[in-house]
């Protein structure tokens, strides 16, 4: 876990009104930080070529966020360096008839990335303690303990070698009204807008305190949460760059040795 402003620190119990989404830290505007985004892209080229040679380790992102909160634009950036190789994104939607005849956490480990892979969820088993616990689909004695399996579950992956962030990209209810309205003004993201969406903005308060409290519960040293500033698109794309990479670089990544005699091979 490495320092950062952005940080849900673990034990420490969150009030999401409390953090700014509009935040840019050290930079004043998007051209200002474009050298320190295309440095993150470089690095990170690098060390998933590093992970994927040697598989000793797996990196799992997970991406959470109010309706167009930007997760699908961040791994569209973040990601764009990376070899598709080494790189595997999974969505999390409405549980199929199979998925809900097993335990929740089911289809969560079967999507966890091997060694020598990133893995990106786009959403992911958290829904279990969002979607679930405000929409009523459990009773809260079936949602409230959940917290506890989430952090066995990932406290598991993390001791067989799986590095594990989660990013709550985190958007201001206005900006986010801005989003649905520029997606019905524009004919080509028509495509985007679903008029359930607007039913999901009527329970806002409802999935603060949900978030809220899975960032509390749910933020720990093997597995920590980051509540991004999502207002600004090239922000958020440069905090989850520049920590993913920080938190890559602690792995101290190698490629693997050359075999045995190839240094006296030959090409005819």
């Amino acid at each position: 876990m490495i320092h950062s402003p952005y940080l849900a620190k673990p034990g420490k119990k969150i009030n999401l009104s409390k953090y700014k989404t509009d935040d840019t830290g050290k930079f004043k505007d998007k051209e200002n930080a474009q050298p320190a985004m295309d440095k993150n892209l470089r690095k990170l080229a690098k060390l998933q070529e590093m992970l994927y040679a040697g598989a000793n380790h797996a990196v799992l992102i997970v991406l959470q966020a109010m309706d167009t909160g930007g997760k699908d634009g961040a791994i569209e950036h973040v990601f764009s360096s990376v070899n598709p190789q080494g790189c595997q994104v999974s969505s999390f939607k409405q549980p199929t008839k199979l998925e809900l005849s097993h335990d929740y956490l089911w289809r969560i480990h079967t999507a966890a990335p091997p060694k020598g892979m990133i893995g990106i969820f786009n959403r992911s088993h958290y829904e279990s303690v969002l979607v679930e616990r405000v929409h009523n689909l459990v009773p809260k004695k079936v949602w409230s303990r959940r917290y506890q399996s989430i952090n066995d579950f990932e406290r598991l992956l993390a001791e067989e070698g799986t590095t594990i962030l989660k990013f709550f990209l985190h958007i201001s209810k206005d900006e986010q009204k801005r989003r649905l309205e520029a997606r019905l003004e524009d004919p080509k993201k028509h495509w985007k807008f679903d008029p359930n969406d607007l039913k999901e903005r009527e329970l806002w308060d409802e999935y603060q305190d949900a978030y809220a409290d899975a960032l509390s519960r749910c933020s720990t040293e093997y597995a920590p949460w980051y509540i991004v500033p999502a207002d600004h698109k090239w922000f958020r794309n440069w905090v989850l760059g520049d920590t993913i990479v920080r938190t890559m670089e602690e792995l101290e990544l190698k490629y693997p040795a050359p075999r045995e005699g190839v240094e006296g091979i030959a090409v005819k």
